[in-house]
């Protein structure tokens, strides 16, 4: 099921996204979507990745002992 949203952008990534629609024959929602599907993940990632480096009992390693383990 799909629930309906409004926003507001500038005109110029209005534009844009007009561009984008037309030249892909796919409506602006379908991109609406899409971007914003990709977004949600990546910030997922970032807060994993900030939790991770913030974590005191995950150990440190230095670039040396990494690449001195992996033979580099």
């Amino acid at each position: 099921m799909s629930t309906a949203i409004s926003i507001r952008i500038p005109e110029e990534l209005a534009s844009k996204l007009d561009e984008i629609a037309r030249e892909t024959e796919r409506p602006k929602s379908f991109h609406v979507q899409k971007a914003l599907e990709v977004y949600l993940n990546e910030l997922a990632d970032l807060q994993v990745a900030l939790d991770r480096l913030h974590d005191t009992s995950d150990p440190l390693i230095s670039i040396d002992d990494m690449r001195s383990e992996l033979g580099v």
